[in-house]
This record gives C-alpha cells, sequence and structure tokens, in this order.
C-alpha cells in the first residue's frame, strides 16, 4: 500500500517527500543524493538493491573504465563512470522469515529527508507484515565533508506492537554491474572483478579492481549495536565470498525497544590522485574513526563553512529558496573544496548516476562561474583537470590536421575524446555516421572558462603556470581550422556544431556538420582578442618562457589578428545573425502542428526522424546557438566584433535576434531556459524570463524531461539557474574590470541576500525592491569603484551602504 501524494510543502533547508512512488523512486534517489565531491551516493534505501524501481550506486570523481561491446558485429568501446561496490546495504526480518521488501510491504507512514545544512539524508519508515507486525525503522546517512573517505549510516528498528527476533544483515557488495541508465543495457557493462575480501578485528572488508583501467576500490566498515541507546554485545557472523562481504547478527526485541546499528565505511581507491595503499589505508582508519556522531559533529563543521560562503537567501518564495539550495548542495556533492586535490573536471550529471557515462561536456561553463565567485580554488583545480589533458588535446587536434588543441566535446580520464563516431539506427540496422563530436565549442568553453577565472580571480600565477598556455593553444587551434576563402576575401570555419545540436549536417560543410556557425565564430574572434590581452599581463619573464614553449611567435599572433576581423559571420539587412551558412534557405515548422500532435516536442529531432525526416532541413534548435552567444559575452561586446568585421548593426538587433530564434526552439536542454531566461530579464520581459527561469529552477525537481533525472542530476542547469539569481536578479555583472549592478527581482521575491569573491575582495549584499545594502571587505582598505544603476560611484571599504534605487 502506497502513501496518497504529499501536498507540496516547501522548506527552506530541507527536501523532504512524504509518500513512495515507485514511478518517480529513481529520479527521487537522484536528487536525495548525499556526497562530498570525492563520491556521491544516490539516495535509494538501504534495504533496496538494483531494480527496475531502485537504484543505489556509488560514484567516485574521476573513476573510469572502459569495456569493448559487440553490437550489430563491430566492436564499440565506451568508457563508464563505474558504479563501484554497493556500501549501503543494511536490511532486517522478523523470526527468520522474508526479508522486508519495500515494494512489497504495507507502508503506513514513510518521511525522506535531505538535510541541505549537514548533508544528512534520514529516513522514519512504519511497515506492517502480511501478520500484521508493525515495525518503525528510522535511518540516517551522509558522506563525511571532513573526511571525504568517510561515510556513516545509523539505522534504528523499533517493534510497536510485537516482540520476537529480530536478524539483522549488513554488506559490501561488489557483484554489481553498470545499471543505471536503460538505454546502455545490451553492452558490456560489468566493470569490477573480486581482488579480496575479509574480516579483522570486528571489521570488514572488500578489494575489487576495476577490468580495464586497473583502479583498485577498498571499502572497509566497522558496526556498533546499541539497545535503548546503550551498547550492546551481539554474535556477529561473517558471510565471506568473492566480491561480497556481510556482517550480520540475531536479537530478541521486546515491543516499543530500540536497536541502533551504526554501520562506518572507509572507502578509498588506487587512483593516481588518491591513495597509494587503498586496502591498508581503508582498514587502517575504519578501526580508528569514532561513532557516528563524532563523525558527523566533524562533518558538520565543513558544510558550515560551505554555506557561510554559498548560501543564497531569497525572501518571500520559499519554493525558490527550497530549489536553489538544493541546487547548490549538488553542487558541493559534485564538487566541493575537497576537490582541490582531486583529478576531475564535473560531470554533466554530477555523482548523482550514469547518463552520459560520467563525461564531463561544456555544462561547465554554466557552473564555473560560481565557483569563481565562491571557491576559486576549487575552479583552479577543475581547469587543471584540463591542463593535465592538454597533450591529448594536442594530439586530437594534429590527428585531424589541425594545430594547437582541440579538446574532446565527451572527456573522461585521460582526455581523448569519448564520443562515438558512428552509431547503430535500430530502426534500419545499419551503421551511420556520428556527428555530435564536432561540437568543437568544447574548445571554446575550455578558454571562456579560463579567462573568466582569471578576470574573477586575478590569479597570474595560475595564468602563467597553465592557463595561459591552454588559452593560447585554444586559439592556435581556431587559427588552423579557419581558412581563407578568396570568394568571399574572408575567413570560414567548417565542420563544426553549434550547441544547437539537431544540425548534423548542411551542403555548405562537407564531410558533416555546418560552416561558419555565428556562436563559434563570434566567440573564436573573441577569444584572439582576449588572447592579446592575456600576454600583456603577463609578465615579460613568463611571457618569455610561455611563447618560446609553444613555439608562438610575432607573425603567427598577426594571423590571429587578421581572422579576428575577418571572420566570416552573416547577418540579414535586418540585422538577424544567421545561425550557420545556408540556415536561412531551410524550410520553416509548422510548430504549432506540431505541438497539437505531440505532447512534448522537446526532441524534435526524435519526432522527425521517427517520421522519415531529417532536422537538418528545417529552422529549429534543440537549445540557444545563436543567443548563447550573448549569455557569454555582453551585447556592446558583439557589437563591436560585428562592426570590427564590416557589419553595420541596426539598433535593437539583440532583441530582434531573441525574437526570431526564441520562436524557433524546442528547448529540448534544460539549458536552454537558462539562457533565454537571463535575455528576457535582460530586455525587461519579466513576465517570460521568469516563466522560463522558473521552468530550469524546477527541471529536475519535477523531472520535466520525463525521467532523465533518475540517470543523474542536470549539473549545468542547477549552476545555472543559481548563478541567475545573482547575475540576472540580482543584476550583477562580473565580466567587466568594476562590478555593474542593476537589480531586476522577481515580484515574488521580496529581498535577496548573499556573498560572493570578486578580485580578492569579499561581498555581502542584501537587495530588497528599492534598496541595495552593499558591504565590501578588503584586506588593504582600498575604495571600490562600482556601477549602481547605471551610475559609477566609489564605496569606502569594511563599512555598511544603503543605497536606493
Amino acid at each position: 500500500m502506497l502513501q496518497k501524494p504529499q501536498d507540496e510543502v516547501f522548506k527552506p533547508w530541507s527536501l523532504e517527500y512524504n509518500d513512495y512512488d515507485p514511478k518517480k523512486e529513481k529520479s527521487r534517489e537522484s536528487l536525495l543524493t548525499i556526497g562530498n565531491g570525492y563520491l556521491g551516493t544516490r539516495g535509494a534505501m538501504e534495504e533496496t538493491k538494483a531494480s527496475e524501481t531502485n537504484y543505489p550506486g556509488t560514484y567516485i570523481a574521476g573513476l573510469y573504465n572502459r569495456l569493448i561491446s559487440k553490437v550489430a558485429n563491430k566492436d564499440i568501446e565506451n568508457e563508464d563512470f563505474v558504479n563501484c561496490p554497493n556500501w549501503l546495504f543494511i536490511n532486517f526480518r522478523i523470526e527468520n522469515e522474508k526479508w522486508l521488501d519495500i515494494n512489497k510491504t504495507e507502508i503506513i507512514t514513510i518521511n525522506r529527508k535531505l538535510d541541505f545544512l549537514n548533508g544528512v539524508l534520514s529516513k522514519q519508515l512504519i511497515v506492517k507484515d502480511k501478520l500484521g507486525r508493525v515495525t518503525e525503522i528510522n535511518s540516517s546517512r551522509f558522506a563525511s565533508m571532513a573526511n571525504p573517505h568517510l561515510t556513516a549510516i545509523q539505522y534504528k528498528i523499533k517493534p510497536l506492537n510485537y516482540s520476537g527476533s529480530i536478524e539483522i544483515e549488513s554488506t559490501l557488495n561488489g557483484s554489481i554491474i553498470n545499471d543505471g541508465v536503460s538505454r546502455y543495457r545490451d553492452l558490456n557493462q560489468k566493470h569490477l572483478q573480486a581482488v579480496s575480501q575479509g574480516k579483522e578485528d570486528g571489521t570488514i572488508w572488500l578489494s575489487v579492481k576495476t577490468t580495464q583501467s586497473e583502479i583498485e576500490i577498498v571499502q572497509a566498515a566497522k558496526h556498533l549495536v546499541y539497545r535503548n541507546g546503550e551498547i550492546e554485545n551481539v554474535n556477529i557472523s561473517n558471510n565471506i565470498s568473492p566480491n561480497f562481504v556481510s556482517s550480520g547478527f540475531a536479537i530478541h526485541l521486546n515491543e516499543n525497544e530500540e536497536l541502533t546499528v551504526e554501520k562506518t565505511v572507509a572507502i578509498s581507491t588506487s587512483k593516481p590522485d588518491d591513495i597509494n595503499e587503498p586496502l591498508e589505508f581503508s582498514k587502517n582508519l575504519i578501526k580508528t574513526v569514532g561513532s557516528f556522531n563524532s563523525i558527523l559533529t566533524e562533518s558538520e563543521k565543513e558544510w558550515k563553512k560551505i554555506w557561510d560562503k554559498i548560501d543564497i537567501q531569497i525572501e518571500g518564495d520559499p519554493k525558490s529558496q527550497m530549489l536553489v539550495r538544493l541546487h547548490l548542495y549538488h553542487l558541493m556533492v559534485t564538487a566541493s573544496p575537497n576537490n582541490v586535490n582531486i583529478d576531475a573536471g564535473i560531470p554533466a550529471r554530477g555523482l548523482h548516476g550514469e547518463a552520459y557515462r560520467g563525461h564531463i561536456f561544456w555544462d561547465e561553463l554554466y557552473i564555473m562561474p560560481l565557483y569563481n565567485l565562491f571557491f576559486p580554488e576549487v575552479a583552479k583545480s577543475i581547469l587543471n583537470y584540463r591542463y593535465r589533458r592538454l597533450d591529448k588535446a594536442r594530439e586530437y587536434a594534429k590527428e585531424y590536421g589541425f594545430r594547437g588543441a582541440m579538446f574532446p566535446w565527451q572527456s573522461g580520464c585521460d582526455g581523448r575524446e569519448e564520443t562515438q563516431t558512428i552509431h547503430l539506427n535500430p530502426v534500419s540496422g545499419k551503421w551511420g555516421d556520428d556527428y555530435s563530436s564536432l561540437q568543437r565549442h568544447i574548445s571554446i568553453a575550455i578558454a571562456y572558462n579560463t579567462w573568466y577565472y582569471f578576470h574573477v580571480t586575478n590569479d597570474v600565477d595560475f595564468m602563467e603556470k597553465s592557463g595561459a598556455e591552454m588559452f593560447l593553444e585554444i586559439c592556435r587551434f581556431w587559427a588552423s581550422k579557419s581558412v581563407f576563402d578568396k570568394a568571399t576575401g574572408r575567413f570560414s570555419i567548417s565542420k563544426v556544431m553549434g550547441p544547437d545540436e539537431f544540425h548534423e549536417k548542411h551542403k555548405a560543410s562537407k564531410g558533416g556538420g555546418v560552416k561558419d556557425n555565428a556562436y563559434t565564430n563570434i566567440m573564436a574572434t573573441w577569444l584572439f582578442i582576449k588572447a592579446f590581452e592575456i600576454l600583456d599581463v603577463l609578465s615579460n619573464n613568463s611571457k618569455e618562457k610561455i611563447t618560446n614553449k609553444i613555439d608562438l611567435q610575432n607573425d603567427e599572433l598577426q594571423t590571429w589578428k587578421n581572422i579576428s576581423e575577418n571572420l566570416n559571420i552573416p547577418v540579414s539587412k535586418e540585422g538577424i545573425i544567421e545561425q550557420f551558412e545556408g540556415y536561412f534557405e531551410l524550410k520553416e515548422l509548422d510548430w504549432d502542428a506540431y505541438r497539437k500532435k505531440y505532447p512534448n516536442i522537446y526532441r524534435l529531432d526524435r519526432i522527425l526522424k521517427a517520421e522519415g525526416k531529417s532536422p537538418d532541413d528545417y529552422k529549429l534548435a534543440k537549445q540557444a546557438d545563436t543567443l548563447m552567444t550573448f549569455y557569454n559575452l555582453d551585447e556592446a561586446d558583439v557589437s563591436d566584433i560585428l562592426n570590427n568585421s564590416g557589419h553595420k548593426i541596426p539598433p535593437g538587433y539583440l532583441k530582434k535576434n531573441y525574437g526570431y530564434y526564441a520562436k524557433r526552439t524546442s528547448h529540448g536542454s534544460t539549458l536552454s531556459r537558462v539562457v533565454h531566461s537571463y535575455l528576457a530579464n535582460l530586455f525587461g520581459y519579466k513576465e517570460l524570463g521568469g516563466k522560463l527561469y522558473f521552468e530550469a529552477l524546477e527541471s529536475d525537481f519535477t523531472d520535466i524531461q520525463g525521467g532523465t533525472t533518475a540517470e543523474g542530476i542536470h549539473a549545468g542547469v542547477m549552476g545555472g539557474t543559481v548563478l541567475m539569481a545573482i547575475t540576472s536578479f540580482a543584476g550583477i555583472n562580473f565580466k567587466k574590470k568594476i562590478l555593474k549592478i542593476n537589480p531586476r527581482l522577481p515580484k515574488t521575491w521580496n529581498a535577496l541576500k548573499f556573498n560572493f569573491t570578486f578580485k580578492n575582495n569579499r561581498y555581502f549584499i542584501h537587495l530588497t525592491h528599492t534598496q541595495l545594502k552593499i558591504e565590501i571587505n578588503s584586506e588593504n582598505y582600498d575604495p571600490v569603484k562600482i556601477e549602481f544603476s547605471n551610475k559609477k560611484i566609489i564605496l569606502p571599504t569594511n563599512k555598511k551602504h544603503v543605497l536606493e534605487y
């Protein structure tokens, strides 16, 4: 029996579910994930195993394995984000009968609560079996933010209307596969093989190894047992077999007596950035740790430090408040201060599931600006993940006949391209080209993130050691990809895909992709411009060292300048920027007809292909493409680029472009709503901007895409919606040397309060609809110039100011 669906009540510091719906459970498990940046464990209940309803999974940042599968007589190699051994499992049974099955028992009450403040997931459950015996189960779990190798569960059982023997089983299970994404199930998904397992001094341990990358993963666990709060000595027995180890015991409980089991687990790996001897490390660590509460206390201290930096307080809108904090929480689960020394990027689906195989895409473009403001050392670590793979990007560029660094669309362990170049059509059974890897704008995102980090932090040391080299090598790639066309007298870039994704090929671009994608060309031009600015701020010694290292000469720099002034960016007489060459000649789609015919047209590409048509033939987009340019850059900067390339841009052209492209976009990616909302708010389209923003804000919470949240959260939209609270609604523009603040609070938000660090000064912001309270803390006490409501003012630091608007 399932409880009735809960009424929506939003609490400011927690996500709660008071019902159990098997159809929604996997999505909820993603949203109830605990973690600390080193690892993430999905919010499956302790008593569950992998099934169509439930999916416990644990993922460790940067831990991948590569397997070959036979698909339609071809060997296809895929690298996957490894589902690590399941450390969660604890279950019970009464009088040696069946173990609790949450999907078959009668649920009387259930409440699950994820506490954002301390990262604790708790469960209160009362169940009744077929004999009428009612049992209360309370559990709490967390991954320590203080010691990222520690996780802990407190599991309590109380018989409410009976007395009898209760048997407990707790396991570490490595006999699992990657099974979190149904469309991958025909592929080889067995990534773990047994190494050793055993028991020692009241603890159990399990060691497994990935089959190809040969990373050892070790879990060591100990159990403490209490009766009514007092320590209880029980006779624990162990079941040990390859890839599996368990601890179990039976105990007689009287009615209303409470049994508590504390399970603490030490998790480590042999990844190069982790532990040299993980087995000894985990076994020794688990012997020295204290109780559940003592570990929690230390973790809570670290969470408090985090929230002191990242919290965004919203007055007047409980739902938005909860969701913004939910997003902040999951970003910290994915990448926290613990990630400073971890060699990993930010997976598009977090440490929460197996979608996209845990790979890193361009989504970091929406996320990294937050880390620049809150945790710049983490942002630098994520950028250095890319830098450490710079040689792979050079190899990738060389493979395709280019110079410089061409980063892969999908990146995982070693930086090679993880995107497939062919795909099997399940309808025809034939293999065809897969053009996804032509989304070369990933390199633009990496360069943009590098510049943005430097701009916000003034970290010249980073630029001298790694950032500038990476940025310049990306510029070199785009220059080598730019081909001079004698007919037009301009440079062109072919064989690329823009952010749109629906358009995979066009006749103007031989070999797939499109020619002169506007987003790509404008952003590449911007990169060339910024390259000269970066070189100017480097010391002469560093500049000479870097340019000598990569053999960057003045004549090559002049070529970049020439390309930046002459890269082809087609613009109509009305000021509409053509998404790519030939876009204006494509067919118009009858959007109204498709909206009537299909309940959901987000993935129009799949709909059209199912009808025997091609999205390449129509004016449509999955997400913002041309408009994405104005998300990255201020309108004035884009105008300068267009004017310098010979165009006469009419007034109001950005609004015209918005109107043109917005109605031709299906929002098949949740990121699309972030961009369109940002621009709508910029124009003063508050109603439209608010509608799109709140759709994006709740997209994972409501699983707007119909099941994708079950495979992992969408880190990009979580980062983008949090960032928008600062950039769009507080109206803070970080892209210039001084901050520009033009508040545009939604009607439902009475006030907005947060803090951040910009250029080594810490800003404390408190906004209402009529007033800005601002304090700027500076170590050198120098006054700071800002622009507020389009007026430049100078504010003394280390004191509070009140500005009316």
